[in-house]
């Protein structure tokens, strides 16, 4: 049939099964369906949308509660719009239809169709990215997610051995990374209790060291490692101390299994993100390596379209403040609303580019001595302002320019 009025999806989904609601501009349901989580149930939604006037040059926009899954990027093939609506959103649009406050999935549906017939304006479709932007996505999220959980399961470890290997402790202190490193893990696997460790020898210390890999200095650090090992510590009674060395093994698998992850997916993101055609324009930027670049591509997109305007992104970056005013008063906070990943990556990154960029460094400290700012505010404006300058550069296809970029502060620091 002919799409003489516009129509809107909405779809309530669910792990097995998805309800489906098809409305006009009216509001009027014009058709229901639940489809199952497989190919055959996908076709059933084609077709019922192919129905009701879908076409490659005027698809019907669908509303749905996810970004991301098989389903969702069936929907997004052509020019279709798929809105990724907040569940927190459909819930209060939900109040207006019931005041029960009664959840059903058919309901659900409804009320997400209805989200776009009136307000679908407020909303923010689906990005149109690249294949290749959405691959660098899904491993730089991933090598972000298992670096995370690597630090966390580390502290698990550095919690447990306070309890009861303070020397393992004072031992993993000499190398960068710490309980992270291949030679405090291999270390550890061969002496779970302390006291083991106390026993172990020279020859017994380099051995552990060259299985993790260790070339230089072997001998200097097994003689450094036997000194830490047999100084005067604390202990726990023997059957507690050898108990606490079985949980503590358990951790080291764990955490074992965590650097692996975090180092194979750390050499897809290298392999995948200098493939793409904003990798050059992104590593430009002082502080700015491939992993980070990766993290701030994966946020970010390849839609030109995506943000208005640099203001846009900043505030999707929650680097930019935001004014609330409320009768006689008003007050000027950061951001609480925001791309949490990116804001991440915005605090390494303008810790980065302090020492790899004069004019980030006399922005910091003009930030810190003349507006009085904290750390955290100071780096937190310098990431407002360079993320400002990567949406210009990325909109004109330029390259980042340090003279461009701080004209004021490079002639001060100079």
């Amino acid at each position: 049939m002919r799409r003489e009025n516009l129509i809107y999806c909405g779809i309530d989904w669910a792990e097995k099964t998805h309800d489906v609601a098809l409305v006009d501009d009216t509001g009027q349901l014009l058709a229901k369906r639940h489809i199952t989580d497989d190919a055959s149930g996908y076709k059933i939604l084609v077709d019922l949308l192919a129905e009701y006037g879908d076409t490659e040059e005027n698809p019907i926009p669908v509303a749905i509660e996810t970004s991301r899954g098989l389903l969702v990027a069936v929907l997004r093939t052509g020019k279709r719009q798929v809105f990724a609506i907040n569940p927190m959103a459909a819930a209060r649009y939900r109040d207006r239809h019931s005041v029960s406050r009664k959840k059903s999935d058919p309901g659900d549906a409804l009320v997400l169709a209805n989200i776009l017939r009136t307000d679908m304006h407020a909303h923010r479709p689906l990005p149109n990215d690249s294949d290749l932007a959405q691959a660098v996505a899904v491993l730089a999220r991933a090598q972000q997610d298992a670096t995370w959980n690597r630090q966390q399961i580390a502290n698990q470890l550095r919690s447990l051995l306070r309890e009861y290997y303070p020397s393992a402790l004072a031992a993993a202190d000499g190398w960068k990374n710490g309980l992270c490193r291949p030679e405090v893990r291999e270390v550890l696997r061969s002496a779970p209790p302390p006291t083991r460790a106390a026993r172990l020898t020279r020859t017994q210390l380099q051995a552990a060291l060259k299985r993790a890999g260790r070339q230089r200095g072997v001998e200097a650090e097994a003689e450094r490692l036997r000194d830490v090992f047999r100084a005067d510590w604390a202990h726990q009674p023997l059957p507690v101390e050898n108990a606490l060395g079985k949980q503590m093994l358990a951790l080291l698998i764990q955490l074992e299994a965590a650097c692996t992850a975090a180092d194979d997916l750390a050499e897809a993101v290298e392999e995948a993100f200098p493939q793409h055609p904003d990798a050059e324009t992104i590593l430009s930027f002082p502080g700015l390596g491939v992993q980070l670049g990766a993290r701030v591509l994966a946020e970010i997109g390849d839609d030109r379209n995506r943000f208005a305007d640099a203001r846009g992104l900043k505030a999707y970056a929650g680097s930019s403040p935001i004014t609330r005013a409320s009768g006689k008063k008003s007050s000027i906070t950061r951001r609480w609303v925001k791309n949490d990943r990116l804001n991440h990556v915005g605090y390494l990154w303008a810790f980065s580019a302090i020492t790899a960029s004069p004019g980030a460094k006399a922005h910091y400290r003009h930030r810190r001595d003349e507006h009085s700012d904290w750390h955290a505010a100071a780096q937190r404006n310098l990431f407002n302002r360079m993320i400002g300058q990567l949406y210009h550069c990325l909109q004109h296809r330029k390259l980042f320019d340090e003279n461009t970029a701080f004209p004021v502060h490079v002639a001060v620091a100079a």
